[in-house]
């Protein structure tokens, strides 16, 4: 990762990946698609992450795309465009199906891609100062690779309006579409944010990984014998694991489990 685009601090069970081009409103480019896809790889593979924060420096969370990049690729023959946005397509599915839990901490602008980025986190926390924008098609262009999270997000209806208009929404508006599941004042984002990190660093790691693919499980597919059966053997197998044992002989116990002793005083 180059160390003036990304940072990944790992503290206390929290790894913080900080997108710190703010004199460029943390919009992307190649460099910085390729340094957040090895930051998001590298957390996922880290034990001593447990909690993912992403968050942009400066007035905004992500403006989209950069004017130089979008400049560059202008030029590019249809085999360059394909392989660069199977990267930015990859680096939306690399935060996606992180195996930790993933806030979105939302302090400014988030416009095209960094939209997606606040819809492919678990959890999106956003200022009153906070404000959205699909803007691709005021380009001439569509938010493309973005589209199965934000739809997801938001709901296909409202996605047939803001892809088509490309207008600005403030914060509350996003709490509304689902886009954000929470709005606060600027001045209680981060305490707010510490407090959701303390919640998940409750739980127990294996089982919110395994929540995470449950859930892309049960989305995808109808409530058959193959859903029913395949849900059944999921919570028979996490029963059966140490941290399923341990987190129920310590309810029983009325103690705490071991991974909330390992991060906490």
């Amino acid at each position: 990762m180059s160390d003036d685009a990304i940072r990944l601090d790992v503290s206390g069970g929290v790894g913080r990946i900080t997108m710190a081009r703010p004199e460029k409103h943390n919009a992307f480019d190649d460099g910085l698609i390729a340094d957040l896809s090895a930051a998001f790889e590298a957390a996922g593979r880290d034990d001593a992450v447990r909690v993912v924060v992403l968050e942009g420096e400066g007035k905004s969370f992500s403006a989209g795309a950069d004017l130089g990049w979008m400049q560059r690729m202008a030029d590019y023959s249809d085999a360059e465009n394909l392989a660069d946005a199977r990267k930015l397509a990859g680096m939306m599915r690399a935060l996606n199906e992180l195996p930790r839990p993933t806030i979105a901490r939302v302090q400014g602008a988030a416009f095209g891609g960094g939209v997606g980025l606040v819809a492919a986190c678990d959890i999106a926390l956003a200022s009153q100062a906070a404000n959205f924008c699909l803007s691709e098609a005021r380009l001439g262009l569509i938010p493309s690779v973005i589209s199965p999270y934000v739809v997801e997000a938001i709901g296909a209806r409202a996605a047939r309006r803001y892809f088509q208009t490309a207008e600005r929404f403030d914060a509350e508006t996003a709490h509304v579409l689902g886009l954000v599941h929470e709005v606060v004042p600027r001045e209680r984002l981060d305490g707010r944010l510490e407090e959701l990190i303390g919640v998940l660093l409750d739980n127990g790691p294996a089982a919110m990984a395994a929540s995470k693919d449950l859930i892309r499980r049960v989305a995808s597919g109808p409530v058959d014998d193959a859903m029913v059966e395949d849900t059944a053997q999921r919570i028979a197998d996490i029963r059966a694991t140490d941290e399923g044992r341990e987190g129920v002989k310590a309810f029983l116990e009325k103690r705490r489990p071991n991974w909330q002793t390992k991060t906490k005083p």
